[in-house]
């Protein structure tokens, strides 16, 4: 043992020795320490609702690790997701003033690239649970960015094929940010392809109250589908106006990274159309694990949990099995374990591709039923987007069309 090493320890057991205490027990206290990780998910605003369930499922996996990782305690800290900017300035806070090892939230794409700044440059693991902008694991992917929900164009792929089943005339309707643009880039680039044409497209400002000027485009443009791509508090306020402007059983509505909560938002009466989610609580091939987090749920919070509690819940799993594993909290060692963690217990395994950390996964196309007896069960599953592992990793593109081109840790 060298001089200064012996002098650190001996300058160590002095200190705790004033103070009252042996070196054994400052060594307990600091494992005792709790391990803060952050949350970043609506708590108001037309994504409240979609915040809300994300944190259930985030907060309950976090209960069913027995609130512990590497055997000291689990303290989260959940902040807001109103903006781009104030999710970026939040980011920043629970680094700087909370000093967590790492950050899961992200519903909004525009919110969750401004993030990714922050999470890039300070270094701290940051999965995304809720954003689909294909950008996010393309061009402006992150070695310390990992995301959850399928891009828009796998989600797109998936849909695009029944509705030129419904017809050919489409009309768009989009949120007028990176998720609504990438939505309109992938089904205008899939349209020859199922031999459809496009006959109008609106972009809308977020927070949109009143959707009666672009349902009366619509019905003057007499699509026979209308493609849309609203969020949250913006498509349950869409789907109710259609319907009371008599348009719910006229034109068939069909949309992408839609959640449960909107439709218990707009109810049995309004509700109708095809849509791509990540996870439906009634699907019967739901894993034993994903059952039994429904039956936790459930028996927490009286309602079956949406697909955005399994966005937040599997998204907390992967950090806290890839901290695990990685017998650390050091950021280079938990993105590193990421990059190979895999859950094997669906038909196929899911798992981050290492080059892009984009979770590849099926996603669940599902329609509205036609008379609803349950008011949490709206949907009849029809099917996955993919139904190989094979499939699905053509699915989600190779690097070339990615376009991801991550530097080394």
């Amino acid at each position: 043992m060298n001089a200064n090493r012996r002098s650190f320890i001996c300058a160590m057991a002095g200190v705790a020795a004033l103070s009252g205490l042996g070196l054994s027990e400052v060594a307990n206290a600091q494992s005792n320490e709790p391990i803060r990780i952050g949350l970043i998910y609506s708590k108001q605003g037309p994504g409240a609702a979609i915040g809300q369930y994300l944190q259930r499922g985030s907060e309950l996996a976090v209960e069913q690790a027995g609130r512990k990782v590497l055997g000291r305690p689990i303290e989260l800290v959940w902040l807001d997701e109103p903006n781009p900017q104030v999710s970026q300035q939040n980011m920043q806070r629970l680094i700087d003033e909370n000093k967590v090892v790492a950050v899961v939230g992200g519903n909004y794409s525009s919110s969750a690239l401004a993030m990714m700044s922050v999470a890039n440059r300070e270094k701290i693991p940051l999965i995304l649970t809720g954003a689909a902008a294909s950008e996010i694991t393309g061009k402006s992917c992150s070695r310390y960015t990992f995301r959850t929900q399928a891009t828009v164009p796998v989600q797109m792929e998936g849909l695009m094929p029944y509705v030129s089943q419904i017809g050919k005339k489409v009309y768009f309707i989009t949120a007028s940010y990176a998720f609504g643009q990438d939505i309109l880039r992938a089904s205008r680039a899939l349209l020859k392809k199922v031999g459809a044409t496009e006959v109008g497209v609106d972009e809308v400002p977020i927070n949109t109250a009143d959707y009666s000027s672009y349902i009366l485009k619509i019905r003057q443009a007499k699509p026979d589908v209308v493609v849309g791509g609203l969020v949250g508090g913006d498509f349950s306020n869409f789907l109710k106006q259609w319907n009371e402007m008599g348009m719910k059983d006229k034109i068939p509505y069909a949309a992408i990274a839609v959640t449960d909560t909107d439709f218990w938002d707009v109810g049995t009466q309004a509700s109708t159309g095809i849509y791509v989610k990540p996870w439906y609580f009634k699907n019967t091939k739901n894993t034993e694990a994903e059952k039994k987090m429904s039956a936790d749920f459930q028996k927490k919070y009286n309602e079956p949990p949406s697909d955005k509690t399994w966005s937040g819940w599997m998204g907390m799993r992967a950090l806290l099995e890839s901290i695990e594993a990685a017998k650390s909290t050091d950021a280079k060692a938990i993105v590193t374990e990421l990059e190979k963690w895999k859950n094997s217990e669906e038909a196929f395994p899911f798992f981050f591709r290492d080059w892009d950390h984009q979770m590849v996964r099926p996603a669940v196309i599902v329609g509205v039923k036609k008379q609803i007896s349950d008011k949490w069960d709206y949907f009849d599953v029809l099917k996955n987007t993919s139904e190989s592992a094979a499939d699905t990793e053509k699915a989600f593109g190779t690097k070339e069309e990615v376009g991801c081109n991550m530097p080394a840790l």
